[in-house]
């Protein structure tokens, strides 16, 4: 542990598993206090909040539902009254919906529509919520998606878009509140072992192999080094980055 985040307060959307668990974990060990949401499993949160706590730093898990943007201030207002402050907001949580192509008369437009609610809406009411008691010199890091920018495969335009949404969103906020020294980044992964890409991480065809430089997928310590590097000291001057962490996919 370098400390380098001592005295700070995170807050990591959707850290109950997968990759935000472990930025919560990373974030832990450079000394931030942290905050994760949750929707479904309270055993899960849980058990990251006592993992978190073994690296000496308090820690808490809120449940909030990004579906409903309503909630975001009260998840923001939760985190400031348990810890005083809040410096970084990690919006991680997200849900994927993909092999339905467009124009598919089979296509379960609700859960489409939901995708673009939690991965879109849900994501500008926190991160409005959390502007607003963003400490001066704060961070706020986005997850985004390597295939925002290049989609490999069919039947993922709309969980496309809603990560190429969030990069050009980002851009704009990064502009606003760029006065109080708050920086404002994308993350963009490649495949990684999660929950919400399990199936895709294990079984990974060839041809899309082959458009990556470095044949392997990410680690989600690989991603979370990159979030916690962007949400540290040495990184105050990057602001409106958009930075992919996906082994030279389609360079």
């Amino acid at each position: 542990m370098s400390n380098a985040l001592k005295g700070k307060v995170a807050l990591v959307t959707g850290g109950s598993r997968g990759l935000g668990a472990a930025i919560a974990a990373a974030l832990a060990a450079e000394g931030a206090d942290v905050a994760i949401s949750y929707v479904a499993s309270a055993e899960k949160a849980g058990a990251v909040v006592q993992e978190l706590q073994k690296a000496g730093v308090r820690a808490v898990a809120i449940r909030s539902d990004q579906a409903e943007p309503s909630s975001a201030r009260s998840l923001v207002d939760a985190v400031v009254s348990e810890f005083g402050r809040l410096d970084i907001l990690v919006n991680n949580a997200a849900i994927a919906v993909q092999g339905t192509s467009v124009g598919d008369p089979d296509a379960d437009t609700d859960q489409l529509d939901r995708q673009w609610q939690v991965n879109v809406l849900g994501v500008v009411a926190t991160t409005r919520a959390a502007a607003a008691k963003l400490s001066d010199g704060g961070r706020i890091i986005f997850i985004g998606s390597a295939i925002a920018t290049r989609t490999a495969f069919p039947g993922a335009a709309d969980y496309t878009g809603t990560k190429a949404a969030i990069a050009g969103y980002a851009k704009g906020v990064g502009r606003d509140l760029g006065p109080r020294n708050i920086t404002v980044n994308v993350v963009q992964p490649g495949i990684m072992p999660t929950d919400m890409a399990a199936a895709a991480a294990h079984n990974v065809p060839e041809t899309v192999m082959d458009l990556h430089a470095i044949r392997r997928i990410a680690t989600v310590e690989e991603v979370a080094a990159t979030v916690c590097f962007l949400a540290g000291p040495n990184a105050g001057y990057i602001s409106g980055a958009v930075l992919d962490v996906a082994g030279g996919y389609q360079i």
